[in-house]
């Protein structure tokens, strides 16, 4: 038993000593074009049910690029991963991962087109 233990402390160790590049996640590979038209598609149906077809607001805000100008990125980003509590802004954290969300800012950013 206490061999057990020395060799899962051993290995615990040998985790902790590992330079972090070594555990990290290989990039993520670049969204094909189907993806990008798929995430585009609920940008303008899902996103668009409340921000407008042309994110000109409605029951959500508008989402133009004039309206994001000098939004900070990261609070966006968490806006569509985490929803807005006691809105009907939802969360999508778990339907959508953060390079698709990353896509979806940059375009609201620069301006979607139905």
């Amino acid at each position: 038993m206490a061999r057990r233990i020395a060799s899962v402390a051993a290995g615990a160790w040998l985790l902790l000593a590992l330079p972090a590049t070594t555990l990290a996640a290989p990039p993520p590979q670049a969204l094909t074009p189907e993806h990008r038209q798929r995430l585009h598609d609920l940008l303008v149906q899902d996103c668009g049910s409340c921000h407008g077809l042309r994110m000109t607001g409605g029951l959500g805000p508008r989402l133009t690029p004039e309206a994001l100008a000098g939004k900070d990125r990261e609070s966006l980003e968490a806006t569509v991963l985490h929803g807005r509590p006691g809105t009907a802004m939802p969360p999508w954290q778990g339907l959508l991962d953060q390079r698709e969300v990353a896509w979806m800012i940059d375009q609201l950013l620069q301006g979607v087109e139905p």
